[in-house]
């Protein structure tokens, strides 16, 4: 007897604490739950047979409303009610995106001297995203050339080629594949994969943000994510450093990755 149905949103993920309300076709409300964790709503109050209005709502979702048949049983099996974001963002449709490099960017920042920043950037990269229908296969695939590290600066960067840092001459590539996908919030995805660097592979998880999808001027789609990660230097060999005044060292142990990616629907880039 009474009530039963799940919420989620359109990418698959349950809708927290969204409310559900029942009204009869007099307006009056007859039954009121809220979902658990799991984006499960389950009332026990009976229902005379007849139909009904349910309405479901949760914040940062827009309200979305149907009408439920309640059979002699007294139990009303709304199913799955499906919540729009209220910002109209949702994840892009299943299938292969390729990553835009001239509309992308990944970044790397070091503290310097204990007090400020050093900023790089990786030049030349290439990946792909696969969004799979159960959201939880979904895969990234990415490639980086170490060499094509620029912080602005010649002599640096040829350091930071050097087997000091990223020993670009044996080993030209940096990759990163993931191994899962698990949600963590409106939006939001942490993403587990493994990170190869300097021929040394360390699990690393990814704080992923997803912007939107929309179509781009040379008729194709493109959805754009930030991201963002912490590696620690010595986790993939890089332990020179060098000691100034007082014990600071003149670089930071700790590497905060940035990532702003633009991906193309498609196994190709249009032109433009």
């Amino acid at each position: 007897m009474g009530l039963h149905a799940q919420v989620r949103t359109r990418d698959g993920w349950a809708v927290q604490h969204a409310v559900v309300t029942v009204t009869d076709m007099t307006g009056a409300q007859v039954l009121r739950a809220e979902a658990d964790t799991g984006g499960t709503v389950v009332a026990d109050t009976p229902l005379a047979p007849g139909p009904y209005t349910v309405i479901v709502t949760a914040v940062g979702y827009a309200p979305a409303a149907s009408t439920a048949l309640v059979t002699a049983s007294g139990r009303a099996e709304v199913g799955t009610v499906v919540l729009a974001r209220a910002g109209g963002v949702e994840l892009p449709p299943p299938g292969v995106w390729t990553l835009d490099p001239a509309h992308s960017s990944v970044g790397a920042v070091a503290q310097h001297l204990g007090i400020s920043s050093v900023h790089g950037r990786f030049t030349d990269f290439g990946g792909r995203i696969e969004i799979s229908p159960d959201l939880a296969a979904s895969r990234v695939e990415a490639v980086l050339a170490a060499g094509s590290i620029d912080t602005g600066n010649a002599l640096r960067d040829e350091h930071l080629r050097s087997p000091d840092f990223l020993d670009v001459d044996a080993h030209p590539e940096i990759t990163y594949r993931s191994h899962g996908l698990a949600p963590a919030g409106p939006d939001r995805w942490t993403v587990h994969g493994a990170l190869s660097l300097r021929g040394v592979v360390r699990d690393v998880d990814l704080d992923l943000t997803y912007l939107g999808t929309g179509p781009d001027p040379w008729g194709g789609v493109r959805a754009a994510f930030r991201a963002t990660a912490r590696l620690h230097r010595e986790d993939f060999a890089m332990n020179y450093n060098q000691v100034v005044q007082a014990g600071i060292s003149a670089i930071g142990t700790t590497l905060r990755v940035e990532l702003d990616v633009q991906a193309v629907q498609g196994d190709a880039l249009p032109q433009g």
